[in-house]
Formats: structure tokens, C-alpha cells, sequence
């Protein structure tokens, strides 16, 4: 600090100096006036002062009027302050300054693409957005290389939550695990007997793998890892018992439904493998099984695909046979999966399928050549919106793209330089796919840094977000009049909340004037003394007139410097019947909901309400949710708000940490480093251009 102060007194003494001999003309003063801003404003970005920087911006653009590089900047940091509408604005007249034939011309109008893409409606973060899509192959995870094979034959795919996948391998007897770069990070073959075909493999919703093994009649368990536990089942045609057992699926409260394929039928056991009741033979309403196959089950209901009938049938969890949800234009189906938005993934033949259970509605995502030479038996769309499609005559596995991201690449932004240690300098850099939603599971491999053209010194990833087992959360205490007589439910809800959460980074009181709660406990008191405390608020803070938009936004912004993995927790009264909104007269006053629906996304931030009292909760705390991938949920609910908390940690982050030695002259500190990374994953790429300025000497 004291370093600029000296630096920019000589600056000040120089200019006034040499102007008054004559040696500088106006022109050169206004360039030395702007360099000094625009380094105050790329600090103040790089510190999370966004408003900061945007005053420096438009003060170095009073002097140097047009310059593209500092208009670039100025989008940044209106981009990353919510106000998108304005960055754009921005970036066109970057990008038209620099030339949109340029190399920084091109980078700028590719990110203004990205960017009317991923507001387009339907494409928020959590939309999975498979209407209309089309699929095709952007790689393959290898089998083999010469004469060395890796695995043969898959069977089945089981996506994880970084990005790479179980793949079961009916030929070599195995389930491997593969990362984004097709590369095997682990091999198990269970037991000391090994297992014995092994063919669909899926998880319950306390994480441990079931594996049917096809040859051995049988289904054995697996810890989350993969090691092997015990079995469910034997050979034979009895209760509980199997002829070449294949898919599998595992409803919402944890009960495994195993297709026995000789037998004909499907079987159904508790979590804790005990046989409860088979279905599927002949009745008066069903015809019976031919070649059952694929099974899934959400909501009560189950479907089981029949692959020489080419229908798909629903039973309830009883076994009752409810109808046929498919019966005619499919020609050879397989597994199916369901997908988060309640929809199924189906692999019929040599085509990826598209299936509504409300509407029967059957979209074909993709094809993979000829259906002589192509059987897929499994499929599973994985962490970053890929399809993998389990190859059973060609032994690989395939992934398969939204044509739209393969002609568009990734979506990768610079988001911070850090230079503290310089000339070690610290990056921390965003992936999306066209849409903004993250890419995980990328390492070393798939980042290069470049300076000035030149591959950068030393380069280290430090950290990805998406292994992160922390999570940051800024509480956002609604105080209006409505929840004065809910003080005791808030208390309740920072009590949840605190407890689910790694770290309460702040509270905020949304009063008339917003202000940060204390959470630090004065001598005599607890920790959880104050938190009580701290979610009670004065009385005298409660307001009809308090600001949800200035509590969000100063919530937000006290998440900036934390954990990447964070979120904002309103908890609030919601709407009553019949009332036209839920957040007061004052909500919007000085920003609006898509403004701050932009400052969470272009953060990373999520958002979640709690609703206490009897409220419900408004369409604008659920556009909010929607657009950052969060939730809205009433206090009382059986499960509580924890579960919803804890599983922050769990929602994908694209987020990730490098460093690298620069070797770039410095000009005493005063010189614009220029920094660009590019980023390939398999046959897609994206990259970003930025620059920062060294510490002055």
C-alpha cells in the first residue's frame, strides 16, 4: 500500500514536472492518468471489489476513450457485479475495438455468446435441457492399445459425482473406474473367487454399490469405493434366488429390485438384502415377461423394459402391474436410467432415448453406427452433461456430446490472478459448458498457460473445487414486521443451518439498513449463545420497509473470499394467501431480481430459502433457486433443511486453482502481464485471456 502511494506521488510529481517544460503532450498525460486507474481497478477486481473497479474503469476510459483493453474490464466487472446487460454492451465495444477477426476480438465475442446462451429460458444451472438436443460422439474411453487390453466388453456405466464413472466390464470380469480423460484410476474385481460376469451395476441412497453378476447368479455389495462386502442371493429358481441376474435399479427409500433374466422375473429386497417379493410371471392383465432387461424406479412406480417384446412395462413397488408405458418404436431397449428431472435415459440398440413417463413422449438423443454392429447395454448421462453409452460388441465405451457443445467448445473465464508471491503467480480459472454449467473432474493435463505465446514456467494445479469437502454459507435474516413474532423459528433455522454447514461465514439482518450480525461470543458467552442471539436480531431492527436486494447482495459478497462450494440461506416468512409477493414493498428497490439472480451465477453462489411460519414461499425466492441450483423448503419439513444444507458439498463446482513462474520483465512492477489459459477436454476447448499487474518494486 504505501509502495502505490509513493509510486503514484512521483507519477503525480513527473507529469508535473515535464508538462511544464513541454516535454509530454496532453495526449501522453492521459495515457500515464489512465495506466494508473486501470491498475487500481484490475487490484480492486482481483481483491472482489467490483464496484471499485468499476469506478477505476470509467475513470481510466475518461482518458483514454475507445481503449479496448480497459472496455474488456470494465465488462468483467460488471459481469461479475450481476449488471450483464451493461457487460455486454461493454465487451461489443471491445471486441469491435480490437477487430472481430482478431485473436482478442474472437475471445471477447465467444464469451458474449456464452453468456445470451446461458440466459436463454430453461438453461439454468440445475436444467438438464435435453429437448431437442442432439447427441454425437465427441470420444471414446479406449479398451485396449496394440496387443494390451484394458478391459472387454462393458456392460454398464454408473457416472460418479467428480466426473468419472464405474464401468463395468462383463469380459474381463471387473468394474474399472475412468476419469474424464479416459483414463483408469481403479480396477476391482471383488472377492478372492473374483466375480463372475459381473453386468449392471447402481447406488443406493446411502452410497454403497450393488453388482449383479450375471455367471454366478448372484449380487454382490460394495462399499462407496468399490470393495466388496457380501452377497444377496444364489442360483436357483426359490425366493431370493437368480438364473442370470442383470439390471438393477434402487427406489428413493433404498429397496433393490434385481431383473432375473432366466427366471423371467424381477425381485425385489430391503436395504439390508432381505428377499421380499417377486413379480412378473403371467396374470389376467399381464402377459408375462419375455426378455426383461432394463428397470427403474422413482415415485412408487417401477419400469422394466422388455427387450423382445420392445415394450416398457410399470408396476407399483407391491408388484401390481399398472400398464405399458411404451409399446411401440423401440427395437431392442436395455437399461434405463432415470435422470434428475424425472425422465429417462434409455439405451435401445444403437440409440440413446429421450423418455417422458407423463407424456410417453420418446426423443431420440443419438445414434451410434449400425445397429448390426452396435449394442448398447448401458447408459448414464455423467457430472458434466455427457452420455456414455456402454459399446457391448465394440468393448468401449463411448461419450457422446450436445452438438451444440462440441461446435462451441467451453466456456472458460480467468477469474482471479493472485501476485503476492510473485513471480509465482496463482490463477484461479472457471470452466462451464455453453450453458455455464461446470466442467469437473479436469486436471494438469487438460489446463495450458501461456505468456505473450510462450507456454508458462513451472505450471501446478493446486486445487480443484469440485474435491472440496468444505462448504461456506452466509445466513440472510428476513426483518420484517411479519417475522418478529418468528424470532424463535429463526433461531431454529441458524441452528440447522450452522450445524449442516462447514463454516457460517456471516448473518446478515435485512432491515432497513442491512448490517452483519456478530457471531463472535463476548467473554462469558457460548458460541451457540451467540448464534441464538445473533438469529433473534433487536426488535428495533424489524422494519416494514426492510431491503431483501441490499441483505442479498451484502451476503453474497462476504462469501467472495471464502470456500468456492458456498451459498446465501434466506431465511424468511414467505408470502401469505393471496399476497402478490413475499419480500416486501422495498425488495427491489435498488437492484432487481435478475441483477441479483446474475451477481449468485456469475459468483457461484447458490441460494436457498427456508419458509418459517406458515408461509409459502414467492415465485421470486423459487427463480432464485432455479437459476443457482438451490432450494426452497419450508422449516418443518420431516427430513429437515440439513440434508439440503449438507449437500452443498456435493453440487458439481468448475472452479479450479494453478500456478505457474512468470518470466515476463516486469518495468519495476509498472508493466500489464497478459495471461491466457487454454483448456481441452477430449475434443472440445475453450480458453481466456486476462493480464495482471506484478507488485511494484
Amino acid at each position: 500500500m504505501k509502495k502505490a502511494i509513493i509510486i503514484s506521488c512521483l507519477i503525480v510529481i513527473f507529469i508535473t514536472v515535464f508538462s511544464a517544460s513541454g516535454v509530454l503532450e496532453s495526449q501522453d498525460l492521459d495515457t500515464l492518468y489512465a495506466m494508473e486507474e486501470f491498475r487500481i481497478g484490475v487490484q480492486a477486481f482481483n481483491r472482489f471489489s467490483f464496484n471499485e473497479a468499476i469506478l477505476s474503469f470509467e475513470r481510466a476510459l475518461s482518458f483514454r476513450p475507445g481503449e479496448a483493453l480497459i472496455l474488456d474490464w470494465l465488462g468483467r466487472a460488471y459481469f461479475r457485479s450481476g449488471f450483464e446487460e451493461t457487460a455486454l454492451r461493454q465487451w461489443q465495444a471491445s471486441a469491435a475495438g480490437y477487430g472481430y477477426t482478431s485473436g482478442s476480438g474472437l475471445l471477447i465475442a465467444s464469451r458474449i455468446e456464452a453468456v445470451r446462451n446461458a440466459r436463454n429460458p430453461g438453461s439454468s444451472i440445475g436444467a438438464i435441457g435435453l429437448d431437442g438436443l442432439r447427441y454425437v460422439e465427441s470420444g471414446r474411453f479406449p479398451s485396449h492399445s496394440d496387443e494390451l487390453v484394458f478391459y472387454s466388453q462393458p456392460t454398464s456405466v454408473l457416472a460418479q459425482g467428480d466426473g468419472s464413472a464405474w464401468v463395468v466390464a462383463y469380459g474381463s470380469n471387473e468394474i474399472i473406474r475412468i476419469d474424464v480423460n479416459g483414463l483408469i484410476r481403479e480396477r476391482r474385481r471383488g472377492p478372492i473367487n473374483g466375480f463372475d460376469r459381473p453386468y449392471d451395476i447402481v447406488r443406493s441412497p446411502e452410497g454403497r454399490l450393488y453388482l449383479s453378476e450375471f455367471r454366478g447368479s448372484r449380487v454382490s455389495v460394495l462399499s462407496s469405493s468399490g470393495d466388496w462386502q457380501y452377497y444377496i442371493g444364489s442360483r436357483g429358481q426359490g425366493p431370493g434366488q437368480f438364473v442370470g441376474p442383470q439390471n438393477l435399479t434402487v427406489d428413493e427409500d433404498g429397496y433393490l429390485y434385481v431383473v432375473d433374466f432366466g427366471n423371467r422375473r424381477v425381485s425385489k429386497f430391503d436395504p439390508s438384502g432381505t428377499f421380499i417379493l417377486s413379480f412378473g410371471a403371467r396374470s389376467e392383465i399381464f402377459q408375462g415377461f419375455r426378455s426383461p432387461t432394463g428397470i427403474a424406479a422413482r415415485n412408487g412406480r417401477i419400469y422394466v423394459a422388455d427387450n423382445l417384446a420392445r415394450q416398457i412395462h410399470i408396476f407399483d413397488g407391491n408388484g401390481s402391474y399398472l400398464g405399458i408405458l411404451i409399446q411401440e418404436g423401440l427395437e431392442s431397449p436395455e437399461s434405463l436410467r432415470f435422470l434428475d428431472d424425472g425422465t429417462l435415459l434409455v439405451a435401445d440398440a444403437n440409440r440413446i432415448l429421450h423418455i417422458d413417463p407423463r407424456t410417453a413422449i420418446v426423443r431420440e438423443l443419438g445414434v451410434l453406427g449400425n445397429p448390426s454392429r452396435v449394442r448398447l447395454t448401458g447408459a448414464e448421462l455423467d457430472r458434466n452433461g455427457n452420455v456414455l453409452a456402454a459399446d457391448f460388441i465394440t468393448g468401449e465405451v463411448t461419450v457422446m456430446t450436445r452438438m451444440e457443445d462440441m461446435a462451441s467448445g467451453l466456456f472458460v473465464q480467468i477469474e482471479r490472478i493472485i501476485t503476492d508471491n510473485f513471480p509465482v503467480v496463482n490463477i484461479e480459472v472457471q470452466v462451464q459448458d455453453r450453458l455455464r454449467r461446470p466442467i469437473v473432474g479436469l486436471d494438469a493435463r487438460n489446463f495450458v498457460l501461456t505468456e505473450q505465446g510462450q507456454t508458462a514456467a513451472e505450471q501446478n494445479l493446486l486445487g480443484a473445487a469440485f474435491l472440496s469437502d468444505h462448504t461456506d454459507v452466509a445466513i440472510l435474516m428476513e426483518r420484517s414486521s411479519r417475522t418478529l413474532g418468528l424470532r424463535e423459528e429463526m433461531v431454529i433455522a441458524a441452528q440447522d443451518i450452522s450445524a449442516a454447514a462447514t463454516r457460517v461465514v456471516s448473518m446478515i439482518s435485512a432491515g432497513e439498513q442491512p448490517g452483519r450480525e456478530s457471531l463472535n461470543p463476548p467473554a462469558g458467552s457460548t458460541p451457540t449463545r451467540q448464534l441464538e442471539e445473533a438469529a433473534r436480531g433487536q426488535a428495533i431492527n424489524y422494519s416494514p420497509r426492510w431491503r431483501f436486494d441490499l441483505g442479498l447482495r451484502l451476503a453474497a459478497t462476504d462469501l467472495l473470499p471464502g470456500e468456492k462450494k458456498r451459498a446465501v440461506v434466506f431465511v424468511g416468512a414467505g408470502a401469505t394467501e393471496g399476497a402478490a409477493g413475499s419480500l416486501g414493498e422495498m425488495a427491489y428497490e435498488q437492484y432487481s431480481l435478475t441483477e441479483l439472480a446474475a451477481y449468485l451465477v456469475n459468483n457461484n453462489i447458490v441460494f436457498y430459502a427456508v419458509i418459517a411460519g406458515s408461509g409459502s414461499a414467492g415465485g421470486d425466492l423459487r427463480f432464485l433457486a432455479e437459476q443457482t441450483g438451490g432450494q426452497v423448503m419450508p422449516l418443518y419439513r420431516s427430513e429437515g433443511i440439513g440434508p439440503v444444507i449438507r449437500d452443498l458439498v456435493n453440487l458439481p463446482n468448475g472452479s479450479y486453482s494453478l500456478s505457474f513462474r512468470s518470466m515476463l520483465p516486469t518495468d519495476f512492477g509498472r508493466a500489464y502481464l497478459p495471461l491466457e489459459v487454454e483448456v481441452y477436454l477430449m475434443d472440445r476447448s475453450g480458453r481466456d485471456g486476462s493480464g495482471y499487474f506484478p507488485p511494484l518494486e
